[in-house]
Parts: C-alpha cells; sequence; structure tokens
C-alpha cells in the first residue's frame, strides 16, 4: 500500500471509532479503540513507542512517547480535548522529527463531527 493509501485506511478506522464511541472519553479509550481496528486492518501498529532525543552526541531518554506508529511511516497522536492548541502542534512536528517520519495524524475524538478534529501534517 502506499502511504496515502495507508492514511486513507487510518482515516476510515478514525471514523468507525469516533461513529462507535462518540465524545467525551478519556484519549486512552480511543487510543485503544484505534488501535485494535488497525491492527484488525493487518497493519503494523506500534503503541506508545518510546522516543529518545538525541542532542549531539547525547542520547536523552526524555520521556516522549507516541500515542501510535503506524507500518513506520505514519504517527497518529490522539486528543481529547476542547479544541487543539498551538502546543498540540508543535508536539506533533517534534514527534516527526525525531522519529523520522513525515507524515502524522492528529486526531481530536472529543468533537460532534470528526472532520472537525482531524488534523494532518507533514514535515
Amino acid at each position: 500500500m502506499t502511504t496515502e493509501e495507508i492514511f486513507k485506511k487510518i482515516l476510515d478506522c478514525s471514523f468507525t471509532v469516533h461513529t462507535a464511541l462518540g465524545p467525551g472519553l478519556l484519549e486512552s479509550a480511543y487510543e485503544e479503540c484505534l488501535f485494535y481496528e488497525l491492527k484488525s486492518s493487518n497493519f503494523k501498529v506500534e503503541k506508545q513507542k518510546p522516543l529518545p532525543l538525541v542532542y549531539k552526541e547525547v542520547k536523552l531518554d526524555a520521556g516522549y512517547r507516541v500515542d501510535l506508529i503506524v507500518e513506520n511511516q505514519i504517527i497518529i497522536e490522539i486528543k481529547s480535548v476542547e479544541s487543539f492548541t498551538d502546543v498540540h502542534f508543535a508536539q506533533v512536528l517534534t514527534y516527526l522529527k525525531l522519529s523520522g517520519c513525515k507524515l502524522a495524524l492528529l486526531v481530536n475524538f472529543n468533537v460532534a463531527d470528526l472532520k472537525d478534529g482531524l488534523k494532518r501534517m507533514i514535515l
């Protein structure tokens, strides 16, 4: 599958989870359900993957964790907030830089219509 085909399937799985659960739950609930949907779609998915920070020759375990990484290509950062803020976008851009991935999906499940809670980000 191409990256775009994988991304489209991620969107489909996100809509499936949101349709079933609706807004108002904790991020961890949406993460587990989306992880299940993606695994059921036969994707390689890593959950809560640690990302070390490398500064010059020093590798720091700074405690960064990506919610989901699909096929070692696409980061999914899950939120359940009133609305996105600049810090959410900065967080995903940092994850893209640290991971070497080029594409991410920021998903806010705490919205009535999921299309209002999606942000595609490219590094």
